[in-house]
């Protein structure tokens, strides 16, 4: 799986995911994105700081794609 590196906020703003965090702006919140071999985003699941993705649930939603 290919890595990205966000250093320019550029992607956090494009899905709509970065909040100001202690004095930060454009933190990415915790976000996982299920994108179609077509390059849609099919489905997205935002997380609390701290919580831990249901990784069964991704993956089930991933197959079923």
């Amino acid at each position: 799986m290919p890595l990205v590196s966000d250093w320019n906020a550029d992607a956090t703003r494009g899905f709509g995911v970065g909040h100001e965090r202690r004095g930060m702006k454009d933190v990415a919140e915790r976000t996982a994105f299920l994108v179609g071999a077509d390059g849609t985003v099919r489905n997205a699941w935002r997380y609390e700081d701290g919580e831990v993705p249901d990784f069964d649930e991704l993956l089930a939603a991933a197959r079923a794609l």
